[in-house]
């Protein structure tokens, strides 16, 4: 017997929906144990780093060969692989929870502290794998013989040359952007969906050269360990401007945003 078309499920989720699972996915991140909160992150901070190894890899074998615009695209598709890894693996990235922790705190189920100890553990456990991965990468790739070192401080100069204060805006146009992708994953419905999402989001991320803190972090240490012309000064100033900056996009311009419109369609519930 054909189904009713009132029991069919909508083309798109509503913006009560969509508020309605990020809060309760949110609640469900500050209600988790630490241990495993750190070791999610930790694990997404190892995973971004493909991102890296891959475009270091690409830019060792077709630098010179092929003209800058198509190695500059070639190279953009594959930042995107290890957020494609973190996000569809279900491990915790820093720049999804300056949104997504956050709708519980506007939403009165849950308070500053707890949204300080998320982030704090999170953003711990991700700089701590993405620093052992840009290790590991420093040393296994030139060994191999598939990146050269120059390649990884070609990727990581342009992420230090700029203004505490530009390197401030990108960082908050990419928190922006990172935000607006925990949305539409939720608002996605199939897997494929999901992926093309991380896909469009974060190849625009590389393609513009906006900075993330936690891939940049990959990126920069990685040229630190393989370059004089890098310092830990300039990854010190990088990673404060850039954290600052990704907070900033994801918690301001997406989560307050978002929460204030959207809400406004929710009648009052009980999420718990």
């Amino acid at each position: 017997m054909p189904a009713d078309n009132n029991d069919k499920e909508p083309a798109q989720k509503s913006y009560r929906t969509i508020l309605k699972q990020e809060i309760i996915a949110g609640l469900a991140e500050l209600k988790r144990p630490a241990s495993g909160l750190f070791l999610s992150s930790f694990s997404a901070g190892m995973d971004i780093g493909f991102s890296l190894i891959l475009m270091a890899t690409m830019l060792t074998s077709v630098d010179g060969i092929f003209s800058p615009p198509i190695t500059h695209i070639l190279i953009s598709n594959l930042y995107s692989v290890g957020f494609i890894l973190v996000i569809l693996g279900r491990s915790e990235l820093f720049t999804e929870h300056t949104a997504l922790a956050v709708l519980p705190v506007l939403d009165g189920h849950a308070g500053l502290l707890g949204l300080g100890r998320v982030w704090g553990l999170v953003f711990g456990g991700n700089i701590a794998g993405a620093g052992l991965i840009a290790l590991f990468a420093s040393w296994v790739g030139p060994a191999l013989g598939i990146i050269d070192p120059s390649a990884l401080e070609k990727i990581a100069k342009p992420l230090v040359r700029h203004s505490w204060w530009l390197t401030l805006i990108s960082a908050i146009l990419a928190g922006w952007l990172m935000g607006e992708l925990a949305w539409l994953l939720a608002a996605g419905r199939d897997t494929i969906s999901q992926v093309f999402f991380v896909w469009l989001v974060t190849t625009a991320i590389g393609y513009i050269g906006l900075h993330h803190c936690i891939a940049g972090t990959v990126e920069v240490l990685a040229g630190v360990f393989t370059s004089a012309d890098l310092t830990w000064l300039d990854f010190s100033r990088f990673i404060f401007w850039t954290t600052l900056g990704n907070a900033i996009g994801g918690s301001v311009f997406v989560a307050l945003i978002k929460y204030g419109h959207a809400s406004q369609a929710i009648p009052e519930e009980n999420i718990d």
